[in-house]
Parts: C-alpha cells; sequence; structure tokens
C-alpha cells in the first residue's frame, strides 16, 4: 500500500470503527494498521501520533453530523417539529448501529468525552468546540420556538444546553441498556425541558 489519500482514509475508516466499538485507549497503532490494510509506515506518514488520529476521527464524524443537524434544523417546518425530527433521525441511527453489530455504538463524542477528557487536553478542548456548536445549533431553533410562544425559557442558550445534555444522557442509557426504547422518553422531556406545550398540542400544531 502506497502513501496515497487512498491509505489515509483507510486508516481513519479503520479507527473510526474500532473507536465505535471498542473505545480509544485500548487500540495500538499496530492494530489499526492492521485493520486498515496499510503498513504501519503509512501511519506515520499521515499521523504523527495517535492523538492526532483521534482529532482526525473525530472531525471527520463531525463534518457527517453537523451537515445532518443542519439538514434536519434549518428545515422549513415549525421549529419544535424539526427539533423532534432531530431525535427521531438520532433514534433510527442508534437502531441501525445496533442491527449491523448487535450492539448500540452511542454517541462518538459523549464515548470520548467520558475516555479521554482528562487526559488529553486537544481532545478535551475539541469536543468543547463540538458540544458548543451543537447547542449553537439547538439554540436557533429554541430562539425560533420562543418567538412563536411555542416555548417558555428563561435563557435559549441554556435550555439548549440542558436539551443536548438529556440527549447524550438518554444516548449513552441506550447504550447501556442496549436498548433504543429508551430514546421514546427524548421528546416527552424535551417538551418538559422547554416548558412547551403539551405533546399533542405541538404535534397537532395547535
Amino acid at each position: 500500500m502506497g502513501r496515497t489519500s487512498d491509505a489515509r482514509d483507510k486508516i481513519l475508516g479503520a479507527a473510526r470503527a474500532l473507536i465505535e466499538l471498542r473505545g480509544y485507549s485500548a487500540l495500538g497503532v499496530a492494530e489499526i494498521c492492521k485493520a486498515a490494510g496499510v503498513p504501519k509506515g503509512s501511519f506515520y506518514y499521515f499521523f504523527e501520533s495517535k492523538e492526532a488520529l483521534a482529532l482526525a476521527v473525530i472531525d471527520e464524524h463531525w463534518a457527517g453530523q453537523e451537515r445532518a443537524w443542519k439538514e434536519v434544523l434549518a428545515g422549513e417546518a415549525e421549529p419544535l417539529q424539526r427539533l423532534r425530527r432531530l431525535f427521531e433521525v438520532t433514534q433510527a441511527a442508534q437502531l441501525a448501529g445496533q442491527r449491523d453489530c448487535g450492539t448500540i455504538s452511542g454517541c462518538m463524542f459523549g464515548n470520548l468525552t467520558l475516555e479521554m477528557s482528562n487526559h488529553t487536553e486537544a481532545v478535551r478542548v475539541r469536543l468543547q468546540e463540538i458540544f458548543d456548536a451543537q447547542v449553537g445549533m439547538i439554540d436557533a431553533v429554541v430562539a425560533e420556538a420562543f418567538l412563536r410562544g411555542d416555548v417558555t425559557v428563561a435563557d435559549t442558550w441554556q435550555a439548549a444546553r440542558s436539551v443536548v445534555a438529556q440527549l447524550e444522557g438518554q444516548v449513552l442509557l441506550a447504550k447501556l441498556y442496549n436498548d433504543t426504547q429508551v430514546l421514546g422518553a427524548l421528546w416527552a422531556n424535551c417538551l418538559a425541558l422547554l416548558g412547551a406545550r403539551a405533546p399533542g398540542e405541538v404535534a397537532a400544531g395547535l
């Protein structure tokens, strides 16, 4: 395998799959290269360290998730309906992962926060930036809902942070119990956090 962009993509893909399956700390460079089908020298041609690879995996994963979130949250539906759709997409993604490998992988960012944030400053900072970006995207939707009178919150940013925290927490529990049914409570809990109208009223657009 030559030192080509294809080799880099294979390393990233293998690392991402292994991190989702087993976490970061237990992985070695040799194992990643074996899974990618590339020589060890190719790894150090593209990445100066395993930490640098972790950051690249995080960035790649966030690029895909950010696109998906923007597509859902920037739609033409009413703000709370777009937020509900985000939860539905999240649950569907976890269910698809469970069907593929038998277990729920959870959120890569949440998993790495628990595993690495107290040990690797660069990773901690990057994860902070990503969660802040998520809160910002939710905040825009909550602020829109607030202006419509659909929610009653004192601070839309803090409310959005609570929504993201709830989403992460429920995904973590779904992983723990290996049960996507845990995510079924997301919408009702979100409405309660936001002081929104009753679920039936919001769903019906009343």
